[in-house]
């Protein structure tokens, strides 16, 4: 697999490094909010209802947040490794369509479309990180531990907030701790893979490896060239017999040669 186009890979990790706007439109429908609002209680799709008075601020934000998913994971596909790099663009995926269903079906408008939505989101959110840690582990090993950690936090508390174990957190607070790792962990992929840049198919741990073995290669040819010269018969060492019958050998194919000069012909 070539290189990836750079073009390419800068407008994928631009589209998961955008993904962050979540948080800026959330704390604006926050602030807006008529009544009281906590984190804590209140789940997010709250703000997308009709009592929010930044409903339709926090649902664009929702469908704005399915297309960067959506567009980082098809644009970036070629530079994540391994089978897992297959994996992850599809979970992806069905966490880009989830946020996508919850921002066109509003929690107070179909009710169970918006919970289909939440759960695709949730759930593909947490094991998609964990696949692309995978994913991008051979490039870095420290963006991979963290983004491991972001899934396996993000899908425990994703299976909290669905069988209803909110009450130390709240319902708000679980809800959040299982989303919000998703943006979090594209953002930081976006920027890593755009400087890791490199070959698609070649990450950091494959460049080790194959340097290791041009050193090794280049060690076996030098000792095999120190072994062949240690091999090489020393001049004032005596020949062996072989050596005595090969040049007798050769003196009888001189004597039976007629074109041989005279001074090699046996008398």
């Amino acid at each position: 697999m070539g290189a990836v186009n750079p073009n390419r890979r800068g407008w994928g990790a631009l589209a998961w490094l955008l993904t962050l706007q979540f948080f800026v439109v959330e704390t604006v429908a926050e602030v807006r909010f008529d009544g009281s609002y906590s984190r804590v209680d209140d789940v997010i799709s709250a703000l997308g209802a009709s009592d929010s008075a930044a409903r339709q601020l926090m649902n664009a934000s929702f469908v704005v947040q399915a297309a960067l998913i959506l567009a980082g994971a098809v644009l970036l596909r070629p530079t994540l490794l391994r089978s897992a790099g297959r994996v992850a663009p599809a979970l992806l995926g069905a966490a880009g369509v989830g946020v996508l269903l919850v921002g066109v079906f509003p929690t107070d408008g179909n009710s169970t479309m918006h919970a289909i939505g939440a759960v695709l989101y949730l759930v593909g959110g947490g094991l998609g990180l964990i696949a692309l840690a995978y994913a991008v582990r051979p490039r870095s090993e420290a963006l991979g531990t963290t983004l491991a950690l972001l899934g396996l936090v993000a899908t425990a508390a994703t299976a909290f907030f669905v069988f209803g174990v909110t009450g130390y957190l709240g319902e708000g607070g679980t809800e959040r701790v299982a989303a919000y790792p998703l943006p979090l962990g594209l953002a930081l992929t976006g920027v890593a893979l755009w400087r890791l840049g490199g070959p698609a198919g070649v990450g950091r741990q494959e460049e080790r490896d194959r340097a290791r073995a041009e050193r090794e290669e280049r060690a076996r040819a030098r000792d095999a060239a120190l072994e062949a010269r240690a091999r090489r018969v020393d001049p004032g060492t005596a020949p062996d017999a072989n050596s005595a019958d090969d040049a007798d050998d050769a003196d009888e194919l001189d004597t039976e040669d007629p074109w041989a000069s005279p001074g090699r012909r046996r008398d």
